[in-house]
């Protein structure tokens, strides 16, 4: 008698449970990592290479089920294929009446490049699973050169390590309710602007991509006093702002920005491990000065980025999930709760900025890597950007064709010297 095969599963963590209940074809809740080469990829070698990367990361080979309270993750023993790029960027990946992969690996001409449902991953993991996946290619394509030495990456987690639920591992108790006045969240006194626009045919996403020296626009954030990080973010509401209808420039921009809970949190957890914070800028004159953003965002990210600010966060999230009432909660009626709470979080939010940071890669691969870049569905404009070596990439994603708040925001660096590589998808 054949003996049936086990069948493993995993919960998911307590950022992923959102995703499969919001994800629709205008936000499909799917991000794309690329690595762009300095050579054609060879799609025989990426797919043996990718074979050898699921070895590593087996959560990767999971599909998402459907539960009497929750989803899970069910192991499965699919094998992906690598294609050649074809579907629109961030194209659904999960639909709820398919048994498929979260994710997606595809080539175009010297790129590489990764899609993930949000549910499995967010940009750190999913950036780490890139990364093993183009070292085991270029050791593979390079054999002869690298004679057998494979150089070691920087992430060299166990696999235990990389599916560890960090949310779990980490939650120390505490009230919602307390935690929710702490953070100061609910105090809105200004209406949040919303950016409208004609929208991009068949729910695609327009995007443009810029890529500049990251020493150059350091230079140019150290003259503000502030960081990378920090210029980029005053810079998009800056942005933002010059595009504010004169009758409307008594709204705040109010900008989400990811925060990866692994700088603050002994984590090498390759699933969801992140939280979000909300900067708000107020505009009470219409000549706004660049200077006073850069001071605002400042003190927002010094407030908000502290180890308490993010264990709040952390116990708020948890402690909901935890409680008695929404534990025995039918998943219908836990979907239909978390689209409420999508749509009143989307309700407040005039765009987005998420920086994935400086990518590092051994120094022997870096003869064959030109630049990383990273992007995201959006239902609002959002920036992505990441950093290798002086190659610093900026995605502008928006369900809108106006680029408007894209021209300003480039020729304000363009203007200080710095060139920028600029190309789009439409």
């Amino acid at each position: 008698m054949k003996q049936k095969k086990r069948v493993e599963w995993t919960k998911l963590d307590n950022a992923s449970k959102i995703f499969p209940a919001t994800a629709n074809f205008q936000d499909t809740k799917v991000f794309r990592l690329s690595c762009e080469l300095y050579e054609d990829v060879d799609p025989e070698i990426l797919q043996k290479a990718l074979d050898a990367t699921l070895e590593k990361f087996p959560l990767y080979r999971s599909v998402l089920r459907r539960g009497v309270f929750w989803y899970y993750f069910e192991n499965s023993d699919m094998k992906p294929q690598v294609k050649m790029e074809s579907n629109p960027v961030c194209a659904p990946i999960y639909f709820k009446e398919l048994r498929n992969l979260l994710f997606r690996v595809f080539y175009f001409n010297k790129r590489i490049s990764i899609e993930v449902f949000h549910a499995l991953s967010d940009g750190t993991g999913a950036l780490w699973f890139l990364q093993t996946l183009v070292a085991s290619y270029l050791l593979m394509k390079y054999e002869e050169k690298f004679n057998g030495k494979a150089p070691e990456l920087a992430y060299n987690a166990s696999i235990s390590e990389k599916t560890e639920d960090s949310f779990e591992k980490y939650y120390t108790g505490g009230h919602a309710f307390k935690l929710l006045n702490k953070s100061g969240e609910g105090k809105r006194s200004k209406k949040s602007y919303h950016v409208k626009g004609a929208r991009v045919d068949e729910n695609r996403l327009k995007v443009i991509e810029g890529s500049m020296s990251a020493e150059d626009v350091l230079k140019e954030a150290h003259r503000y006093n502030t960081t990378l990080t920090v210029f980029l973010t005053a810079l998009f509401i800056y942005s933002i702002y010059k595009q504010i209808p004169a009758h409307s420039r008594d709204c705040a921009v109010v900008m989400s920005v990811p925060i990866n809970l692994r700088q603050y949190f002994k984590s090498v957890t390759a699933r969801n491990f992140f939280s979000t914070m909300r900067i708000s800028c107020h505009f009470d004159e219409n000549n706004v000065n660049f200077e006073d953003i850069i001071q605002s965002v400042n003190e927002s990210f010094h407030k908000e980025l502290t180890r308490d600010r993010m264990e709040d966060y952390l116990n708020r999230y948890i402690s909901l999930e935890k409680n008695p009432f929404t534990r025995i909660v039918p998943l219908p009626l836990k979907e239909l709760s978390l689209r409420i709470a999508n749509y009143f979080n989307n309700k407040d939010l005039t765009a987005s900025i998420s920086n994935l940071g400086r990518i590092y890669m051994p120094d022997d691969f870096s003869s064959y890597i030109r630049q990383f870049s990273v992007f995201t569905s959006a239902v609002r404009p959002q920036i992505t950007m990441c950093t290798y070596k002086d190659r610093l990439v900026v995605g502008f994603n928006s369900p809108y064709l106006e680029t408007d708040i894209q021209r300003t925001f480039f020729s304000f660096l363009a203007e200080r010297g710095i060139e920028i590589e600029i190309s789009s998808n439409l």
